[in-house]
């Protein structure tokens, strides 16, 4: 199956060709497109360096920093029209580790609709991260699960595979949050259209190099837009 690994970069001048690298080197028959969006400390015009020396290195530049979700929609747009069957979400910054790509790419192989790499369940953990982040990262998915009915221990996790199919199946016009909202938006578009999802364990290790996109406007946007729209499930008058 033709499989495009989607790498968001804002300002990762010190990651990209590590993980570039080592996405390549795990699993050579795969495909990367980097979405940078114009970054700049000269993320671009690395990536730019790669793609020419690696025809499995694609490189979209976009305008200006518009978020996480927007850089996954467009690039989810470019894997769709040329054809990738497995289209994957991975973060830039090293802490999505290549070597647990192919347990995704496994289970999307075998007709998962959408395989996410998962901290929470048995098998899965993370490394060097201070406490409150993970009490926030536990807390945001079980809040999330409990208002929506997701069925998933870890519905904020950045490290997806996508079946085509899947993003075929759901508006991705219609997913407009960012950050860790992207996320759980994105679990509830798949969800909504009856398809399943699947937890593989993965190990999450804290960027070394680089500052976390994290910020408290993405934390409340979660928190506001889960809110509304587990209200709007358990409301008994709604259609």
């Amino acid at each position: 199956m033709r499989t495009l690994v989607i790498i968001p970069t804002y300002n990762e001048a010190e990651n990209i060709g590590t993980i570039t690298d080592g996405v390549l080197t795990h699993r050579p028959d795969v495909e990367i497109l980097i979405a940078d969006d114009a970054s700049p400390d000269g993320t671009g015009e690395i990536a730019d360096k790669l793609a020419a020396v690696d025809p499995r290195i694609h490189v979209l530049h976009r305008a200006g920093k518009e978020g996480l979700g927007a850089a996954y929609r467009a690039g989810f747009a470019w894997g769709l029209e040329r054809g990738y069957d497995v289209l994957v979400e991975m973060d830039a910054d090293g802490s999505h580790r290549p070597e647990d790509l192919g347990s995704l790419l496994d289970q999307a192989e075998r007709g998962a609709p959408l395989t996410i790499g998962s901290r929470w369940v048995r098998g899965g953990s993370v490394v060097n991260w201070p406490w409150h982040r993970e009490l926030l990262s536990r807390g945001a998915s079980l809040y999330s699960a409990i208002m929506l009915g997701l069925g998933v221990k870890d519905v904020t996790a950045g490290f997806r595979a996508f079946r085509r199919e899947t993003l075929e199946a759901i508006d991705l016009d219609a997913v407009e949050s960012q950050g860790y909202c992207f996320q759980i938006d994105m679990t509830r578009q798949v969800r909504r259209a009856g398809l399943d999802v699947v937890e593989v364990p993965v190990v999450f290790v804290e960027r070394v190099h680089g500052q976390s996109k994290m910020s408290f406007d993405i934390v409340k946007e979660a928190l506001t837009r889960v809110t509304v729209w587990g209200l709007q499930r358990w409301n008994p008058f709604r259609r």
